[in-house]
């Protein structure tokens, strides 16, 4: 199914968003996991309950190169209805970050080295605006997710280490997410970041602005220099998505009759889209066949529409201080989000709350009961859920390894901030 991508431009469908594949041949060392299997010996353990789920019918059947189907829409995914639903009431051990990158620290710490150089030394107002968002306690996941699905296409294709266009993808990941922070929080009016102050706090908004352009620009200088025009056009989308999404936003603010559909779009376009072309554009250059590429693709999809899910739950559930940002800020500017819409459902009162735009003392803080209330939390968890268990189910096509592990445990560690 095909949906023309209404209120914005684009001339494109939803099922454009998916991007063509490379394809080849290969195979890998794999004396690269051992050190994460020490690390992680009980990871097994911990997504059994996950495995249990979606195993049984992939393990029957290898993945089938040959016969690719075309991907899902978001809408297809709605469409064939809900997989079945993660239990996050399993007993395991919370997952920690440290333990699922540790097989990719070194590239991490390489990584943390080139990206000043890389954002460069001529321009020391740029720089120091560059280093207040790179050293402000980011997770590094969009890099480390290339890192890893990098890795785990090795496997297949006998890659006995990373290329340098692995490791320059993850630069240039790196970057653009950095400067769309940077503007994110210019257009938000954000004062704080991970609990600092924002660039344009520090810096004001012409430097903030520039900031964010010049690496914008920086990282596309860096992905011409790739010199793989697959790749360059996957990322470049990237770019032209992150605008759209915020077009999408502004258009819909206070707008009590969002979609959920819409807001699966505009969550893409903001979120989910970057984190795919990381995943899949690692898959390209490790040469693996298209079919791997596409996978990969829908992983980083749905990991990225969980993510957003779950980052908006926590916009209701998590203190200021735990957010590094204010409580409910979303909500008080007219983001609505997944738990807003399906409170909406049943609330007629939420309704008048946010079209008055909070006008009258008191009423966000009502806004907020009334979602928590309603079940707005609860469905917007089955939801990340969802999405959780689709991404998990494209991991199946890869080799049992410590590094499928990881991108399994990445999707786990982002349900455990709402368990």
């Amino acid at each position: 199914m095909s949906m023309a991508c209404s209120n914005l431009d684009l001339g494109r469908t939803v099922l454009d968003l998916v991007a063509c594949g490379c394809s080849s041949s290969a195979s890998f060392d794999r004396s690269c996991v051992r050190n994460y299997s020490k690390i992680n010996s009980k990871a097994s353990s911990r997504v059994y309950g996950v495995r249990r789920l979606v195993s049984s019918r992939f393990d029957r059947a290898r993945c089938s190169i040959a016969s690719m189907k075309a991907a899902e829409t978001l809408l297809d995914d709605a469409a064939q209805g809900p997989p079945p639903v993660l239990d996050l009431k399993e007993q395991r051990m919370p997952i920690s970050l440290t333990n699922v990158f540790g097989v990719v620290a070194d590239d991490l710490q390489t990584l943390n080295r080139n990206l000043q150089s890389i954002v460069g030394a001529e321009n020391p107002v740029l720089m120091s605006a560059a280093e207040q968002i790179f050293g402000a306690g980011g997770k590094r996941m969009r890099p480390a997710l290339v890192f890893l699905v990098s890795r785990a296409t090795a496997e297949l294709v006998n890659l006995k280490e990373l290329t340098l266009e692995h490791r320059r993808l993850a630069e240039i990941i790196e970057m653009i997410h950095t400067a769309s922070l940077i503007h994110d929080d210019v257009l938000d009016d954000s004062n704080m970041r991970r609990g600092k102050e924002t660039v344009h706090q520090l810096y004001g908004t012409r430097v903030a602005v520039l900031a964010g352009d010049f690496m914008f620009a920086q990282s596309s200088w860096y992905l011409a220099n790739l010199e793989n025009l697959q790749v360059i056009k996957l990322i470049s989308q990237v770019i032209k998505d992150f605008a759209s999404g915020e077009i999408k936003q502004a258009s819909s603010l206070f707008d009590c009759d969002v979609k959920l559909e819409e807001y699966l779009l505009k969550s893409y376009y903001k979120t989910a889209s970057l984190i795919a072309a990381s995943t899949k554009g690692a898959a390209i250059f490790s040469r693996v066949d298209t079919y791997i590429t596409e996978k990969m693709y829908e992983y980083g999809k749905n990991l990225g529409l969980s993510f957003q899910v779950v980052d908006d739950i926590l916009d209701f559930t998590q203190s200021a201080e735990q957010l590094g940002k204010p409580a409910g800020s979303d909500l008080i500017k007219g983001n609505l989000t997944a738990p807003v819409i399906f409170a909406l459902e049943k609330e007629p009162k939420l309704r008048e709350i946010i079209e008055s735009e909070f006008s009258e003392p008191g009423t966000l803080d009502e806004a907020v009961d009334l979602v928590k209330s309603c079940g707005g939390i609860e469905r917007a968890q089955e939801l990340a859920k969802e999405k959780a268990e689709i991404a998990i189910q494209n991991l199946q096509c890869l080799p049992r390894s410590t590094f499928r592990i990881a991108l399994e445990d990445m999707v786990l560690y982002n349900l455990d901030r709402i368990d």
